[in-house]
């Protein structure tokens, strides 16, 4: 591998979440400042959006690396379309709790007992939920509900919600209204910039014992931003190619035509077809789209579960059932919206006819 060829220690641009590899761009170290701020609080939820392969599983495992030598219980759980009392299950197993044939009521005993153990013993719980966007609603509630557990006004539980910036759109929903007033932070992570991209390329580098072989023309880092549009994962992806294929050239200095050889590859494997725009191209447009589009990050010491990109089935199944979650927050907000015009409309009947009493 091109990591033996550059006398490198280790792959520098593997896929997998790692927080040794955590870059602190001013969005990142941001995000991470308000993490850290909602665990100083010991209360409320924190909500961290961002596109796909911004960083945000990564960044959760900087908070656990950063919280280490605190008092703080944390488990981290990544969400998958799943109900409200199977979310209740996955909490408890992250706590390492009986959660196999337990009704909801035993659940909920259990994890309130939990929780108030770790309150006697100085301990703060901290829940962190990846891929947040995939829970329906009635198992964000449940969420919510979890944060009524409470000792002296203080909550037993805190939760960090980290989700696709369609999160936010959800979190919007009159019927979340209650959970929004415990928001104590909320931020969404901007992909990096040209000058944090080659910042975060010799970051993962240095980490990794680089001496500038191969050498990276500037060229070929803004060839790589432009492609990869600043976001972490696809820099990686791209990165991971670039690497390969310099070695298997016996290339010491990469360039911007070594960039595109590379990049051009990507886009006929996409169906793109040769000769096409390989650039990052207007806003909006991502080269990658079929690829990434949906994509989930793996949690942590969760193995990766699957050995090559998605199927355009299973892209096409994942983007319905986001469609339809869209649609059920959507509806759930009408009816709510519905259910007050009608008290609206009964009050006002009821206040006429005692009027011309």
């Amino acid at each position: 591998m091109y990591d033996t060829f550059y006398n490198l220690k280790a792959r520098p641009f593997q896929l997998s979440p790692d927080p040794r590899f955590f870059f602190k761009s001013q969005s990142h170290k941001r995000a991470l400042a308000y993490l850290l701020y909602g665990v100083r609080q010991g209360e409320g939820f924190v909500v961290v959006t961002g596109d796909v392969g911004t960083g945000k599983t990564t960044l959760a495992q900087a908070l656990f690396r950063s919280i280490q030598q605190e008092r703080v219980v944390a488990a981290q759980i990544v969400s998958t379309q799943i109900q409200e009392d199977d979310l209740l299950r996955i909490v408890a197993s992250s706590f390492g709790l009986p959660f196999e044939n337990v009704s909801k009521a035993a659940l909920l005993r259990s994890l309130e007992g939990f929780f108030r153990s770790c309150h006697q013993e100085r301990k703060r719980v901290l829940l962190v939920v990846d891929e947040a966007q995939n829970l329906p609603p009635r198992a964000i509630e449940e969420l919510r509900m979890l944060s009524n557990f409470q000792v002296g006004g203080r909550m037993l539980v805190q939760s960090f919600l980290l989700g696709q910036k369609e999160f936010r759109t959800i979190m919007r929903s009159p019927s979340f209204e209650q959970l929004r007033q415990r928001v104590i932070a909320a931020y969404h992570l901007q992909p990096l910039d040209a000058a944090e991209t080659k910042g975060y390329i010799e970051h993962r580098l240095g980490l990794v014992g680089w001496q500038q072989d191969p050498r990276i023309q500037d060229e070929a880092y803004e060839a790589i931003y432009q492609f990869s549009e600043g976001v972490p994962r696809r820099v990686n992806t791209l990165c991971d190619r670039l690497f390969l294929h310099a070695s298997l050239e016996e290339i010491h200095e990469i360039t911007r035509a070594t960039v595109d050889a590379v990049t051009r590859d990507i886009v006929e494997e996409q169906g793109i077809g040769p000769g096409a725009e390989i650039s990052a191209g207007p806003a909006g447009h991502d080269p990658w789209a079929r690829r990434w589009t949906g994509g989930t990050e793996q949690g942590v010491g969760v193995p990766p579960t699957r050995a090559s990109d998605p199927s355009p089935a299973a892209l096409g199944a994942e983007r319905v059932a986001r469609v339809e979650q869209s649609v059920e927050a959507l509806t759930e907000a009408f009816r709510q919206e519905l259910a007050e015009l009608r008290r609206a409309i009964l009050a006002a009947s009821r206040g006429g006819g005692s009027d011309g009493a």
